[in-house]
């Protein structure tokens, strides 16, 4: 069987307007379940894509700090 899971996270959410990503990406921090992760990533991925230089700095930023915090 060849999945490709990106296409299927795409394509899980392609009709999802702004308020239903948003709960979708709420949900599944919130729930915090292990299985949530690859679809936060191709989420993540799909934003980094379309963000210019100084979005992507301001997301690694964010990043850095939410590490630091997290790691306290």
């Amino acid at each position: 069987m060849n999945l490709n899971l990106r296409k299927a996270i795409v394509a899980n959410i392609a009709d999802n307007n702004q308020e239903q990503l948003e709960a979708t990406i709420v949900d599944a921090i919130e729930n915090g379940e292990e299985k949530m992760l690859p679809g936060l990533g191709v989420l993540f991925e799909l934003i980094w894509k379309k963000s210019d230089a100084t979005d992507r700095q301001e997301m690694v930023s964010a990043l850095e700090q939410g590490v630091k915090e997290a790691s306290q």
